[in-house]
Formats: structure tokens, sequence, C-alpha cells
């Protein structure tokens, strides 16, 4: 699953908007949106940032199924 796929899932998941989220990470709707839309990539540090807002820890946002 990607990482964008996982990032969209855990915040619906815990019933958490666009805003709620980028006003708990300090990282902008627009970017949280790119990314959630595969139109950007996060750096480790956004994804770190956004795991922390989402109370999860990052190995949850990077899911890999082998």
């Amino acid at each position: 699953m990607n990482v964008e796929i996982l990032l969209k899932q855990v915040r619906q998941n815990k019933n958490i908007t666009l805003n709620r989220l980028s006003e708990r990470s300090g990282i902008s709707t627009t970017h949280i949106n790119d990314i959630e839309n595969n139109i950007k990539s996060p750096s480790l540090l956004i994804m770190i940032r956004l795991a922390k807002a989402l109370d999860v820890e990052i190995t949850e946002l990077y899911k890999v199924k082998w």
C-alpha cells in the first residue's frame, strides 16, 4: 500500500480533517492534500510530523506488503 493511501486511511479512521491535521502538524492543508493525492512525495521529516500529529508510529504510515 502506498504511503499516500495509508496517510489518508489513518487520518479518516481517526476522524481527523485535513484542517485539523494541518493545525496539529504545522503542514499546510494543500501540502497534505497533495501527498494524499500522490501529487507530492513527502520527505521523512514531513511524515514524522504527520505521524506525531496523528498519534501513530511512523511505521504505521509505511507498512509494506511482501
